[in-house]
């Protein structure tokens, strides 16, 4: 086969969307080589972004979230091992060690290891939860029941989902938040400020510019402590303080590693034969420039196909504009692009009633956006950005103005 030298094995670490999707495009662009997907969970791989969601509201159950039915693997000749990691690598002699003992010769090692929830120093114990893995729920679920209260630590992305699904199933909800705003790292203050709105109209009590200095729990509840000496009370809390990304094998067997496993514009690593992807990957930015370590569905998706195209040897350098949605309080909340909090937005329609397009510029070009309501906006918007446009503000403000139409052009006015 092209581009393998050696045995036709590929061996992945890291059974997530990136990892499995991997596999899955080795078959469809013809790899007839033996296929090795391992991961460390013991369930078959699944769709992550339903567990803070349908999953944990209990709409649906893991066998509705999976990626594909449990025969699938097999009628694909794709070894799946779950419960099973890769722990050790030899990048010289071309070997991997499975968590089991095994040790298999591969011709390319896909590393997608994925993250961890970052844990805060000193919690612990039965009522203190984390969500991450399917494995996290059953015990968060219990805790959901209605007229119970739960903590949320961090008003991030997961953490908005947690209080959102809790909300809904009758839970006393309330959310700390170290910044001035919750999604501060997601959104421009403008759109958290109205998404913040949505949950203290549905009844979360959010708190922010909190700065915890402790989180005591028992087997009666648990109490958070913030620095200027104001207390909240739960009978448990959810973390939601960020994940870190699982660099450690990489280290381990001298691959460079910097806020993730480094690659290049084809997901290779500092070694021969190597590649990564997924949320641990972090790749060049070939739109804005710099570097970029994303944690979002879509994009390890996409670094799953696109790893198996550059191991085949027919890859192209990954330029994709990075997509992410979110549902809360029945909002569908998309996120395209790059924005930050110091963006110059334009926004489309109605912030107050969740019903809008903001559009982030920056030194002159689109650089992202956010909507509510608005799927076809956030489409057109993507290839914009992709298509590095310096559209006039006045002209994205317009409110009839087509942004499908304006996408497709092949001239943008430019300012």
């Amino acid at each position: 086969m092209s581009g393998l030298p050696g045995a036709d094995r590929v061996v992945i670490a890291g059974a997530g969307v990136a990892g499995a999707t991997a596999a899955e495009t080795l078959r469809k662009e013809g790899f007839s080589g033996e296929i090795v997907l391992a991961g460390a969970e013991v369930d078959e791989p699944y769709r992550r972004p339903a567990l803070s969601k349908d999953v944990l509201s209990g709409k649906i159950d893991i066998a509705r979230a999976r990626l594909r039915p449990p025969e699938f693997w097999a009628s694909q000749g794709i070894t799946l091992l779950t419960g099973v990691s890769v722990v050790d690598a030899d990048t010289t002699r071309r070997t991997v060690t499975l968590g089991d003992g095994q040790t298999l010769g591969y011709s390319a090692l896909l590393l997608a290891t994925g993250g961890r929830p970052r844990a805060l120093p000193g919690t612990s114990g039965s009522r203190v939860h984390h969500l991450r893995e399917y494995s996290d729920v059953p015990a968060l679920r219990t805790r959901l029941t209605a007229g119970n209260s739960l903590l949320v630590l961090g008003g991030g992305l997961i953490g908005s989902e947690v209080a959102s699904t809790a909300t809904e199933l009758g839970c006393q909800v309330t959310v700390l938040e170290a910044q001035d705003r919750p999604l501060a790292r997601l959104l421009p203050a403008l759109v958290a400020n109205a998404v913040a709105g949505l949950h203290r109209s549905a009844g979360v009590q959010l708190c922010t510019g909190v700065a915890l200095t402790a989180l005591d729990a028992d087997d009666r509840g648990v109490r958070a402590t913030a620095r200027d000496g104001r207390t909240w009370d739960a009978e448990a809390a959810a973390v939601a303080v960020g994940m870190t990304p699982n660099t450690e094998l990489a280290a381990r067997i001298g691959i460079e590693v910097d806020n993730g496993i480094v690659v290049d514009e084809l997901l290779r690593t500092s070694a021969d034969g190597v590649f990564a992807a997924g949320d641990v990957a972090n790749t060049p930015n070939l739109v804005l420039g710099g570097r970029q370590r994303g944690e979002h569905w879509n994009t390890a998706q996409e670094h799953g196909v696109a790893a198996a195209k550059s191991i085949l040897g027919t890859g192209s350098p990954f330029d994709s504009v990075p997509w992410s949605w979110s549902n809360q309080f029945g909002r569908n909340i998309q996120v395209v692009g790059w924005p930050d909090a110091d963006d110059e937005l334009v926004v489309r329609g109605d912030l107050d009633a969740l019903d809008f397009t903001a559009i982030c510029r920056r030194g002159g070009r689109i650089v992202g956006a956010i909507t509510i309501g608005r799927p076809k906006d956030i489409r057109a918007i993507r290839t914009l950005i992709g298509a590095s446009p310096e559209a006039e503000a006045k002209l994205l403000l317009d409110p009839s103005t087509d942004l499908a139409a304006l996408a497709n052009q092949d001239v943008v006015t430019r300012r």
